[in-house]
């Protein structure tokens, strides 16, 4: 090879890039390149190469020349740089000015590439882009010509070289790369939000995966006649600590605090009887915020001792200090079962337990352990009468989405996935124009006398239908009052016709829809129970209509 020719074959090697390879790589995995019955017609132009050159070839060179196609026509180019100099000086598309502009990382550059090999725009067109770029479609990802060389060309060359200082041939204003910088800076954060999306999703997978796990180990033992106390032991102590760190999380504080009903009536009951507060010693279980401690300082408490595990307890303390009532609150982290009060009895013992379906979390059982420890008699647990109501839901679209797609997923028949679906009860709040019964009552709790057996039961009920329609679930909701030795009654529900909570209600869809008339009476039999593997949620089993469901609500 000849001097001539070796200084050819460098400059070819100049338009590639390590990092640049690495992306092209990723985006060539599938491509589409022009159809060869139009090789004749679109020959594209051919290099200067003279003979002598061809002559001196070495037979053993198995790598042929870069061809670098332009943008805009059919000029073949030996780099990157070359070919973008071209588009510059003949069809005014300066590459530099739409990385600045658009804040082009590597793949939104590979993007703009494929564009415009696909769609043939001319240059002026990119002068009227503002807002969205018409670009930012994965299907640019996929490249219109086959080993494109201007895919290997790596964006970041031209970042680096505008973070150095600008010279003044480079005519590059500061405004204008601190704004291309800020544009780059904003599609990071987007993909960052993208990806922590994707986190979490995968966590809610692997919560999922570790549940059927731990499933798996426990049906195994029952299955050798084998014992795994400590593995079982060490898992249900994992879970309490992931349930305590749950509510570490202020958002959950926060969505229970915008809760009116919730939180306006504890206020409205305190308030409105101050003669139970006045001058007595007040337990708060489940403190949280310390919202329930200080309302109950503020209706006279002496003495507000707020109990907590999660890690909220530590902001507690702050707010409790910042409204000058550390004097009359004490909070103590801990589970209630676990730490010592500064006191032998408390008077009054209040508590925000409820969950889902009222039992849902099992906070009661901490309550009712609160209460038999520590509670001096005649003292008194608020809120005091609780109960659970289930109704007749009549929306035939709710079960086509969740049950009936099953049958048919794009030509597919996938009716196997509704033995895991219709088993997880939903938790959402229902339109009160799709109940077609009264409401019956199946359970109903005095904290003040129940135990920690009453909590699993069984219950027949009786909906009374008021309209024809087809029965497509049956839905949960609870009410709470406040009632012993108040002079000024309090009570909310959580129930479809009533206003909503973050409780909302708890539906649990049939399999088979049931056909009820105005005026019909549908009989079933309700069992609720904690789950041995995880007690903090429940297993519902409902009878009806000659059928039996099973359902989780963890």
């Amino acid at each position: 090879m000849n001097e001539e020719q070796r200084e050819m074959g460098h400059s070819v090697s100049m338009g590639s890039h390590p990092r640049g390879n690495k992306v092209a790589d990723a985006g060539v995995a599938s491509s589409h390149s022009p159809d060869k019955g139009d090789e004749t017609d679109d020959m594209p132009e051919l290099l200067d190469i003279d003979d002598d050159m061809w002559c001196d070839w070495d037979e053993d060179h198995s790598e042929c020349e870069l061809q670098v196609r332009c943008l805009f026509c059919e000029r073949l180019f030996h780099s990157a740089q070359d070919t973008f100099s071209h588009c510059t000086s003949e069809h005014q598309f300066n590459i530099n000015q739409m990385v600045y502009k658009h804040g082009l990382d590597c793949y939104r550059y590979i993007k703009l590439v494929n564009f415009i090999r696909i769609t043939n725009p001319s240059a002026e067109f990119f002068k009227s882009i503002h807002g969205e770029a018409p670009w930012d479609k994965e299907e640019y990802m996929k490249p219109f010509f086959i080993d494109d060389a201007l895919l290997q060309f790596d964006v970041d060359e031209i970042w680096e070289h505008v973070e150095k200082p600008c010279s003044s041939d480079q005519g590059n204003d500061e405004s204008q790369v601190q704004a291309a910088h800020f544009q780059r800076l904003e599609e990071a954060e987007r993909r960052a939000e993208k990806a922590e999306a994707a986190v979490e999703r995968i966590m809610e997978d692997f919560q999922k995966m570790r549940q059927y796990v731990q499933d798996f180990v426990i049906n195994a033992d029952a299955r050798t006649g084998t014992s795994n106390t400590n593995a079982i032991a060490d898992l249900r102590e994992e879970e309490e600590s992931i349930y305590f760190s749950s509510y570490g999380h202020y958002g959950i504080h926060e969505e229970m605090l915008k809760d009116k009903v919730r939180t306006e009536s504890y206020r409205d009951f305190m308030y409105s009887n101050p003669h139970i507060f006045k001058d007595k010693v007040i337990l708060d279980v489940g403190c949280g915020t310390g919202i329930l401690s200080m309302f109950a300082a503020r209706a006279g408490a002496k003495h507000v001792i707020g109990v907590d595990q999660s890690e909220i307890i530590c902001q507690a303390m702050d707010i409790v200090r910042e409204n000058e009532l550390d004097g009359v609150v004490t909070l103590i982290k801990g589970r209630i079962e676990d730490v010592e009060l500064p006191v032998d009895k408390v008077d009054v013992i209040v508590s925000e337990w409820m969950g889902y379906f009222l039992l849902f979390e099992s906070m009661l059982d901490s309550v009712i352990y609160a209460r038999d420890k520590y509670l001096m008699e005649g003292g008194a647990v608020y809120p005091d009468i609780c109960t659970i109501s289930l109704v007749a839901v009549g929306d035939r679209k709710k079960h086509d989405e969740h049950v009936a797609f099953w049958d048919d997923v794009y030509g597919f028949k996938m009716s196997c996935m509704k033995k895991v679906v219709i088993p997880e009860a939903m938790v959402e709040m229902l339109n009160p124009d799709i109940l077609i019964s009264e409401c019956c009552v199946i359970k109903m709790i005095d904290c003040n006398t129940v135990g920690i057996s009453d909590l699993d039961f069984t219950s027949e009920f009786s909906l009374e239908i008021t309209k024809d329609h087809e029965c497509v679930a049956i839905s949960g909701h609870f009410d709470i009052s406040f009632e012993k030795n108040c002079s000024s009654k309090v009570s909310f529900s959580t129930g479809p016709r009533s206003t909503k909570t973050h409780w909302k209600q708890t539906v649990f869809l049939l399999e088979h829809p049931i056909s009820v008339k105005k005026g019909d009476v549908l009989h079933g039999k309700i069992t609720c129970c904690k789950n041995r593997k995880d007690p903090r949620s429940l297993i519902i089993t409902i009878f009806i209509n000659n059928t039996k469901q099973t359902y989780s609500l963890q």
